[in-house]
């Protein structure tokens, strides 16, 4: 039913992208395919934050809760905090996401 609804070119992209004819065997791949490529994403930036602050996030947290992050008000130390905390969530929510697929 949904594959009748799925246009030609679509189709064949996932075809060749997957190297899957049937539309949902490559659909399937292809979403398992970019949640493992997102995950992928977030850990790096998780692990670029963690290497530049030397601690994980949730120290990173406390500290700055705590007032020990120097110039934690900052532009770029709040845009890092903010960029890190979305990762870590990110991250989380992508492994739920891949522990749902079959």
């Amino acid at each position: 039913m949904i594959e009748s609804s799925v246009s030609k070119p679509l189709h064949k992209f996932l075809s060749d992208l997957t190297g899957e004819e049937r539309f949902g065997v490559a659909l399937h791949l292809a979403t398992k395919d970019l949640v493992r490529l997102k995950l992928k994403e977030a850990e790096e930036i998780i692990q670029y934050f963690e290497h530049r602050y030397k601690m994980d996030f949730k120290k990173f947290k406390k500290a700055w809760e705590k007032g020990e992050i120097p110039q934690k008000h900052s532009f770029q130390v709040e845009k890092d905090y903010w960029e890190w905390e979305a990762a870590t969530s990110d991250r989380e929510r992508l492994r739920q996401m891949i522990e749902k697929l079959p």
